[in-house]
């Protein structure tokens, strides 16, 4: 089962919050403040489980998961939405077959923990 996580998220307190929810689940947890940190990461060998934010500023997350698909580095990643956002808005319809869950923050630790056990199984 693959335990790496990247939670790409703007805001700080996000991601000390899901890595410490995480880490303490046994996942070992990267953050990246804006897509193309995200990016770096990527082109850098990350493989994983990516926990994506729609709302950043410079690159949201949709335009970030197509840069990674257009990049390739899509491959041996999966991809979940974790948002604020309600609704997926209209530029999901063109990616949803690299999203496999939409996570609302705020979260529930548990329901967090469950999502990414199960498809972090997806992992090779």
């Amino acid at each position: 089962m693959g335990k790496n996580v990247l939670v790409v998220d703007d805001e700080p307190m996000v991601q000390y919050s899901v890595k410490r929810v995480l880490e303490s689940s046994g996942f070992t947890v990267a953050c990246a403040d804006s897509g193309p940190a995200c990016l770096e990461l990527l082109r850098k060998g990350f493989k994983g489980l990516i926990l994506m934010d729609i709302v950043m500023p410079e690159m949201d997350g949709w335009d970030t998961i197509q840069a990674m698909v257009d990049e390739g580095l899509n491959e041996g990643n999966v991809i979940c939405m974790l948002t604020g956002k309600e609704v997926p808005d209209v530029k999901m319809d063109q990616l949803k077959e690299y999203i496999l869950d939409y996570v609302r923050k705020p979260f529930d630790n548990a329901k967090l923990v469950q999502v990414v056990s199960y498809y972090s199984g997806f992992i090779a």
